[in-house]
């Protein structure tokens, strides 16, 4: 007789780990108001080196690869009872239709506040919102007032990965593929083995991205997450190797910090070979330290997290057009930088909260548009 398969039970740590680092987003976009390389929405007139190196370049290797490697871990998670047919129309509801919703509602504001600020548009936004869907009008780009998924554009890509990568999950599941894991996990299980899982890294990152994202490699730490969760023996592994992967991990962080910050300059070839050392191996190593301390420090439950855990995507959605709106105001104030960038992290923060509280929690119309389940009536 057919029976249900048994949820799994979660591990606690992947759920803060995705809670801390949707809040470092908070601090990350906030520090592009003040970064000193790249374009932003709006930007204050005083630039920060402090803010651009420590929230910019010292996230780069690791923090969006955590989303994709923690968004892996709860693939295998939810395959372990969810059928394929349903894992696919979950997927959707959780990521495209909130995508469609935030370039509908939550994305034109901030491309507005761009064109305002970046061109000196005077319309208003009614006026310039048919604008927004043109791609690219007379040369205008995202942050300048033309189409962008802004910081959404990990959703889509996510979405495409998990279907792209979903038969390949399947095979995993089955017992050919159980024993291919158990052959890697052996592997990993030996003293250094699981800093191997950095050459295909490292390939990966030889393939041609879009633009400044790489989706080869995203997927191929979408799968590591997934395959860790695997075999208890990859758990295993990361506690041995957690304590030298921070190690490396903060070395060749400073290091590739440093080496601009002190205004040293390499070759190209030499400057392009650190860059892809920079996004496989100083990547992994954060990676593989943030789920070892993770696991040791954040592996517990409780109403807290039960709260964060499912405010953070909602969260993740609404926080950076809070970010431009309130920017917008407190870069005409005549303050130093740091007071400005912990006004502007420290309100929307706040904002976004009382957002998410008041406009999002507790209507089942808008839990569907942000990508939660219905909300269950006592």
């Amino acid at each position: 007789m057919a029976t249900n398969p048994i949820k799994p039970t979660r591990r606690d740590y992947i759920d803060w780990l995705r809670v801390l680092a949707v809040l470092l987003l908070m601090l990350n976009h906030t520090a592009c108001i003040f970064d000193i390389f790249l374009p932003f929405y709006i930007e204050n007139a005083q630039k920060s080196k402090a803010l651009s190196y420590l929230f910019l370049n010292g996230f780069e290797p690791w923090h969006m690869p955590l989303f994709f490697l923690l968004a892996g871990a709860s693939t295998w998670f939810a395959l372990s009872f969810r059928s394929a047919g349903e894992y696919v129309a979950e997927r959707f509801k959780r990521l495209i239709i909130p995508f469609i919703f935030a370039q509908l509602v939550l994305i034109p504001p901030q491309s507005y506040i761009g064109l305002r600020s970046h061109k000196g548009y005077t319309g208003s936004f009614w006026q310039f919102y048919p604008r927004f869907f043109e791609m690219n009008p007379e040369g205008i780009e995202g942050y300048t007032g033309g189409y962008t998924p802004g910081h959404l554009w990990f959703v889509p890509v996510l979405f495409i990965l998990a279907m792209v990568a979903l038969p390949g999950f399947l095979f995993l599941k089955s017992k050919r593929g159980q024993r291919l894991i158990g052959g890697l996990a052996a592997l990993c299980a030996r003293p250094g083995g699981l800093f191997l899982l950095v050459i295909p890294m490292l390939l990966m990152d030889r393939l041609p991205g879009v633009g400044p994202l790489n989706p080869f490699l995203y997927l191929t730490v979408f799968v590591y997450g997934f395959i860790l969760m695997a075999d208890p023996r990859f758990t295993e592994a990361v506690d041995r190797h957690k304590g030298a992967a921070l190690i490396l991990g903060l070395v060749t962080l400073a290091t590739m910090i440093g080496v601009p910050a002190l205004g040293i300059r390499l070759s190209p070839r030499l400057d392009a070979v650190l860059v892809a050392f920079y996004r496989s191996f100083t990547a992994w190593c954060c990676l593989v330290a943030l789920l070892g301390y993770g696991r040791k420090y954040l592996n517990f439950g409780g109403k807290v997290l039960r709260y964060a855990s499912e405010a953070a995507y909602p969260f993740y959605i609404l926080h950076q057009t809070v970010i431009v709106l309130i920017g917008a105001v407190v870069v005409r104030w005549s303050i130093a930088v740091l007071p400005k960038f912990l006004i502007i992290a420290v309100a929307s923060t706040i904002v976004s909260v009382l957002v998410y509280e008041v406009a999002i929690r507790h209507i089942n119309v808008m839990r569907f548009l942000f990508g939660m389940k219905p909300k269950q009536r006592a």
